[in-house]
């Protein structure tokens, strides 16, 4: 099974990415795009969510446009901002994902509309009007609810990349548990659906988070995560993406394995 590798990078909440947006700096824009389809990024993340939401939906069609004019990676559009999600969309060449939808009914239909207008997938995200579920039964049912609800309303279930809302295990050291109890239960209740997470929540709070981070990616994939949002730019972090999917018999002959090390992927 190839992996989805989401690029993290272009993301306004690094101090760097929103001042270049904010400049309208297409050359740093460019720059970090292409280092992360190079490290081996599959889709990348477009978000400028931090500035004012009047300018946020220039500022996505300018993002857009700008990564797109030197990769042909489909974007993951990445907004709580409708408006700025149409606008993203409008530009999009071939077929974006959306971050994101969820249960939360406002959210649901201003999302659902946009995910059929452009025939994008979505991230589906495990909360409703009630919030971010603080135990594996709420948070399954919350997922269960939202997929369904989903696949009624005509999406595929290939089009759809739940994701968990990994709670931080300094704060409650089951989090990470009960994540991969629900990845393993959507990914069999569900076949064929995608399965997204952000890696960097698991460690919040607690010291030297790279190694949490990583050993929650290989954990995960175990389970059935199979389209990270990670620094594809981070060469030990994409080693052991390579080297799990191989164990975990997902790479054949171990092709993708030894691709990656003729192209000096594997070697940090």
């Amino acid at each position: 099974m190839a992996m989805i590798i989401i690029g993290e990078k272009i993301n306004s909440t690094k101090k760097s990415i929103a001042q270049a947006v904010k400049a309208r700096d297409s050359a740093y824009i460019q720059e970090e795009a292409l280092k992360q389809q190079k490290g081996g990024a599959t889709l990348l993340d477009a978000n400028c969510g931090t500035l004012d939401a009047a300018d946020e939906p220039e500022a996505m069609e300018w993002l857009v446009q700008t990564i797109q004019a030197v990769t042909d990676l489909p974007l993951c559009i990445d907004s709580p901002n409708p408006a700025a999600l149409a606008r993203g969309l409008a530009v999009h060449k071939g077929k974006p994902l959306i971050n994101s939808i969820s249960g939360e009914s406002e959210r649901f239909k201003q999302v659902l509309s946009l995910v059929k207008q452009y025939q994008a997938s979505v991230v589906a995200l495990c909360m409703d009007d009630r919030g971010i579920p603080c135990d594996y039964e709420t948070a399954r049912e919350v997922g269960v609810k939202l997929i369904n609800t989903l696949l009624q309303q005509g999406i595929a279930v290939e089009d759809i990349y739940f994701d968990p809302l990994l709670r931080a295990v300094g704060t409650d050291t089951a989090a990470a548990v009960d994540c991969f109890r629900l990845i393993e239960n959507i990914s069999t209740v569900f076949p064929g659906i995608h399965i997204t997470c952000g890696l960097s929540n698991v460690s919040h709070g607690l010291p030297e988070r790279k190694h949490l981070n990583r050993a929650f990616l290989v954990l995960a994939m175990e389970h059935g995560l199979d389209a990270p949002i990670i620094d594809p730019t981070d060469p030990t972090a994409m080693a052991l993406v390579y080297a799990a999917n191989t164990i975990l018999n997902r790479d054949k002959r171990c092709i993708q394995y030894t691709k990656a090390y003729r192209a000096g992927k594997l070697t940090f």
